[in-house]
């Protein structure tokens, strides 16, 4: 046991587990992230030691009870925009969306379901106190993710665009972040954009 916080992907399809470990790893790095391709191997690696489960709806459906008794950790991972009565109370997000609008949809459910971190674990506030990023870095990544290009930031901000580019590239770096849609997850999920202000 590594004492970082734990969280279970479960699903059928290898890709969509990559790619949605892959998003959540590089928001979040001090998150240990298993995946599992069936509710059996999930189950034969104390599946109570996650804070969280994102499981797709055809596994959810078949070991609903397990589910059921772990609600409020459950994120159903749905290719369907309607939400059948088997899904009613649990969170979910639609996953056949744009990068983008699945960024959004990502935001909310964890706007939702920890609002302003205190429901996360110790581990992750920790990382929310931790001052990385210069207050310049924090102003052009603002304006990053709130859809502006280099050029409009430059001016908003009354800096050169070379200036941009290397706060830019320096912001990626010193989050090892390698993405606009992590950058937005990032900084919506430690307080410095309001989700609001992030375009879809």
């Amino acid at each position: 046991m590594t004492g970082r916080p734990k969280m279970a992907i479960v699903g059928s399809n290898t890709l969509a587990l990559i790619g949605l470990r892959q998003l959540l790893q590089s928001v979040s790095p001090m998150l240990e992230i298993d995946t599992y391709g069936s509710f059996a191997e999930l189950s034969a690696n104390q599946p109570d030691q996650y804070f969280h489960y994102f499981v797709s709806t055809d596994i959810l459906l078949s070991e609903l009870s397990f589910f059921q008794e772990r609600k409020r950790k459950t994120i159903v991972m749905t290719t369907a925009q309607t939400e059948t009565s088997q899904l009613t109370g649990f969170n979910s997000i639609y996953i056949n969306l744009p990068e983008k609008q699945l960024v959004h949809s990502l935001l909310q459910l964890i706007q939702h379901g920890h609002g302003d971190a205190r429901n996360m674990p110790a581990m992750v506030k920790e990382s929310v106190r931790q001052d990385i990023l210069s207050r310049r870095e924090i102003e052009v990544m603002s304006l990053i993710v709130q859809g502006y290009i280099n050029k409009e930031v430059a001016d908003k901000l009354n800096i050169g665009l070379s200036t941009v580019v290397t706060h830019r590239k320096n912001i990626m770096e010193k989050l090892g972040l390698k993405s606009v849609s992590a950058l937005t997850i990032y900084a919506v999920t430690h307080g410095y954009v309001e989700m609001e202000k992030v375009k879809q």
